[in-house]
């Protein structure tokens, strides 16, 4: 598959890496094509302009600071249209950094900011709750990678790329679940941050057979 990454840190060089090891065909683009490039050369990936880098993608990745969105979107040419059709996984998180509260309005997500922002584009929450030094290693501990999204094919698109990596996908709705699971990560930081482990705050519960 041919996966576009817009955005050059951590989880962009991590996924990238995972998904070149799965032999898909990644490409990088960055505000900095220096830094594009530094980012494709650590990940097995290739660099490519921001005007180019996701114009035969199969799936794109956003893969930048929350404050960065909108002006990453607008560069690759989304608000005109560049992404319709395509899977457009969102793993931003618009929270105070260490408090854990979202910066969006009430009752909206910002993948639906995304997705005003990429009209077109098959917007898929994702990949938002682990760290991207999760995703380091070859084969990681399993990881269940909630998601949620309107458009069927893209979900199954996006599941194929998190078993690929070495992940579990678990579908939760349509993106107007978006706003609950970006409360999630909300709450992840804020215990984390708090020296407390998150998982020690979530009990368990017996499984269904489905």
């Amino acid at each position: 598959m041919r996966i576009a990454i817009l955005g050059t840190g951590a989880l962009a060089v991590a996924l990238g890496s995972g998904w070149t090891r799965a032999g898909h065909d990644v490409v990088i683009g960055g505000r900095s094509f220096e830094r594009a490039d530094a980012a494709a050369k650590a990940s097995g990936a290739r660099a490519r302009p921001l005007t180019e880098v996701a114009a035969d993608a199969e799936a794109v990745l956003l893969s930048v600071r929350w404050e960065g969105v909108t002006g990453m979107l607008t560069a690759v040419g989304a608000h005109n249209g560049s992404l319709a059709g395509k899977p457009l996984i969102d793993p931003t998180n618009a929270v105070d950094h260490g408090i854990g509260v979202l910066r969006t309005e009430s009752g909206r997500a910002a993948a639906h900011r995304v997705a005003e922002f990429a009209p077109g584009a098959h917007v898929v929450k994702a990949f938002h709750l682990f760290p991207s030094t999760h995703w380091n290693v070859p084969s990681p501990s399993a990881a269940v990678v909630a998601m949620c999204g309107d458009d069927r094919r893209a979900l199954a698109v996006v599941g194929s790329l998190v078993r690929d990596i070495g992940g579990t996908p678990a579908v939760i709705g349509g993106l107007d679940r978006a706003r609950q699971l970006e409360e999630v990560a909300g709450f992840v930081i804020a215990l984390a941050f708090a020296g407390i482990d998150p998982r020690s705050a979530v009990p368990t519960a017996p499984l269904r057979s489905p």
